[in-house]
């Protein structure tokens, strides 16, 4: 093949030079994009909808040696069609020529920088990805797609603290930028000309100085000490046995995380602070205001349900990963339940050998492969004389049910 592929950003206000499309023997762009260009009368017109056909006409003008122009909204290296026109053609073919990115332009419309913010494309992919960032992060930019608009989110979103910017055809003369609550985007048609929507929380601390750009990668360190938590007569899942919980559950941006009989949150927060959204479910009132003190003081979103498993799991959303403490008689009905909803996979901590088989066989049955250890560890304890003698904890059970788990991509930090 011979001939170039020039690939121009436009769509966020600024027009297309008229010396780029001269000499175009192919323009490909959307049916707006395509209107507002100064395409030459004799160049062919593809009209971008499905991508294959589109691509396949640009490889026989490039075999023809004719040049090719397309035609992009905002930046198209992000989240762009620079990614399928390289896979095809190769980047070394591509002069790609951006644009103002719609997220960009979204955060200027509304006065703020967007370096501390993380960017989720629900564009042909599920909307759940960007519900869980939104949860997590205080700052979010999600690019919109049909059947994932502002609707959707908001009624995702309903009855959380939560503030969507909406971004409507940005740069054209019929551009609207607007505030709402998640409720109210639940309840309005928006229709076809929304390309972003900011979901932020004002009552977090964003920003600062910064080196690098988007949401912390991941805490520096977790399985904290338990002084790191308010707990209640040390009833707090210890360190050894959270860091192999931690390492099973994977909690990561964009997944969503039930800690079930919470406790103190120690667990839920851990998740929290590795960007996954979190649902932390306990039955007591103190151990509600406990998980909600300890959120706060590590600067993180947990979700707390102030119930009894498993009937209090029966409206929330289906997890990727659960974590489930305690060890009570309905031990093993709350891990059915929970094994049926996870997408992932289930983390079970048990103090009692007696519970053990009824779990595994909750997770077996599922359909989860089983896996477990008793962890048993001696912490060393200070004695007169400057020595030191080793403490036992108590023995606990860890039992873990996998599965493959579901992809959803479209996170960008």
């Amino acid at each position: 093949m011979s001939g170039p592929i020039t690939v121009v950003g436009t769509g966020t206000g600024a027009p297309v030079p008229a010396d780029v499309l001269a000499g175009a023997g192919l323009v490909v762009g959307g049916r707006r994009h395509l209107a507002a260009a100064p395409v030459p009368p004799d160049a062919e017109q593809v009209v971008l909808g499905p991508l294959a056909p589109a691509l396949d006409v640009v490889e026989r003008h490039l075999d023809k040696g004719g040049r090719v122009v397309v035609l992009a909204s905002g930046d198209p290296g992000f989240f762009g069609i620079v990614r399928v026109l390289a896979e095809r053609f190769g980047s070394g073919r591509l002069d790609v020529r951006p644009g103002v990115s719609s997220v960009a332009a979204a955060f200027a419309r509304a006065g703020l920088t967007w370096d501390d913010a993380v960017v989720v494309s629900a564009h042909g992919r599920a909307l759940r990805t960007a519900v869980n960032v939104c949860r997590a992060r205080p700052k979010v930019a999600v690019l919109t797609g049909p059947g994932s608009g502002p609707a959707e989110l908001g009624a995702a979103l309903r009855g959380s603290t939560r503030v969507l910017v909406v971004a409507s055809a940005l740069g054209s003369g019929a551009e609207r930028v607007q505030r709402v609550t998640p409720a109210e985007a639940a309840g309005r048609d928006w229709g076809p000309d929304v390309s972003v929507v900011l979901c932020l929380d004002g009552t977090r601390a964003t920003g600062g100085v910064r080196t690098v750009a988007g949401a912390p990668a991941g805490p520096e360190l977790w399985a904290l000490d338990e002084g790191a938590f308010t707990h209640r007569d040390s009833m707090i899942t210890k360190f050894e046995v959270r860091a192999l919980a931690l390492a099973r559950l994977g909690p990561r941006l964009g997944d969503l995380v039930w800690d079930v009989g919470a406790g103190s949150g120690s667990v839920a927060v851990e998740c929290a602070r590795f960007g996954a959204a979190v649902t932390a479910v306990e039955k007591s009132p103190d151990g509600v205001e406990r998980i909600r003190a300890n959120a706060a003081a590590h600067g993180v979103d947990v979700e707390v349900v102030h119930g009894t498993a498993p009937d209090a799991l029966s409206g929330l959303d289906d997890p990727d990963a659960v974590f489930v403490g305690g060890g009570g008689a309905d031990l093993p009905a709350v891990v059915a339940v929970c094994a049926r909803r996870a997408r992932r996979t289930v983390v079970v901590a048990m103090a009692a050998l007696d519970r053990v088989p009824a779990a595994r066989e909750a997770l077996t049955g599922a359909g989860f492969d089983c896996d477990g250890v008793l962890l048993q560890s001696s912490r060393f304890a200070p004695l007169p004389g400057d020595v030191t003698r080793l403490a036992a904890t108590n023995p606990v059970f860890l039992l873990w049910g996998a599965r493959t788990p579901v992809s959803d991509e479209g996170v960008a930090q």
